[in-house]
C-alpha cells in the first residue's frame, strides 16, 4: 500500500468518524476503522491513522453514560466525555459492543476530539490491563499471579493463547510453569479484583 492510499484511507476513516460523531455515518463495520486487537491498546506509535496527526487518548474509570456519551473520571484527577458512534469498535475481553460497558468500568479510548471537547472514539478498550507478574500457582482455568506487592487470580478465558520465549501465540498453556515472570494482557474484573487472561507471555 503506497503512502498515497494510506492518506486517502486516513481521509476516509476521519470523515466516517465524524460523520459518525454527528450521527451521519451508518455504513461501515466497526473493525473496519482501525485496529481492535487488544494490543493495538499499547502499540507504541499512538495513531495508525496518518491523516490524524494527533490521535487524542482518554483513560479513567467510566462516572456515568448519558446516551452515546461515556463520562470519565481519568486516573490524573482530569474529566473527559467520550462520544460513542456507530464506528467505535469495542473491546472488552473480545470485539464486542457498546452495550456491554458499565459505569464502574475502566477505560482506555483513541479517537478525535470534536469542537465541543468531547472525544470521538474509533477505539475503546474496556477494563484492559497489561501486567508484569509472577505465576505463583496454577490451577484448573486459573492461574495465581503476583503483580508486586498483590496477589489475584487470573482468570483463563477459553481462547487465550501464550507466547514463549517470543514465539508465535500459540493455544498450548500446559508449558506454563510457577514461578516464571510472565507478562498478562486481559481484562479486569472490577466486582472481585481479578482479571481475565486474554494472552500470556513467559520468557520475553
Amino acid at each position: 500500500m503506497t503512502v498515497r492510499h494510506d492518506r486517502a484511507d486516513g481521509m476516509r476513516r476521519r470523515h466516517f468518524l465524524t460523520n459518525a460523531a454527528l450521527g451521519g455515518a451508518t455504513i461501515i463495520g466497526a473493525t473496519a476503522l482501525g485496529g481492535l486487537d487488544a494490543e493495538a491498546a499499547f502499540a507504541a506509535e499512538p495513531s495508525l491513522d496518518p491523516a490524524i496527526a494527533k490521535s487524542t487518548f482518554v483513560e479513567g474509570r467510566i462516572t456515568g453514560m448519558t446516551g452515546s456519551i461515556l463520562e470519565v473520571a481519568g486516573s490524573n484527577g482530569g474529566h473527559s466525555r467520550v462520544q460513542m458512534t456507530n464506528v467505535t469498535s469495542v473491546w472488552k475481553v473480545r470485539a464486542t459492543t457498546a452495550e456491554v460497558i458499565e459505569v464502574g468500568d475502566g477505560l482506555y479510548a483513541r479517537g478525535v476530539k470534536m469542537p465541543d471537547g468531547t472525544v470521538a472514539a474509533d477505539a475503546v478498550w474496556v477494563n484492559i490491563v497489561n501486567l508484569d507478574t509472577q505465576i505463583r500457582g496454577i490451577a484448573k482455568n486459573r492461574l495465581h499471579l503476583a503483580h508486586g506487592q498483590h496477589e489475584l487470580v487470573g482468570h483463563v478465558a477459553p481462547d487465550a493463547s501464550a507466547s514463549y520465549a517470543g514465539r508465535a501465540l500459540t493455544s498450548d498453556l500446559s508449558r506454563l510453569r510457577i514461578g516464571q515472570s510472565a507478562q498478562v494482557l486481559g481484562a479486569w474484573r472490577p466486582s472481585d479484583n481479578s482479571v481475565d487472561v486474554v494472552r500470556i507471555s513467559v520468557g520475553h
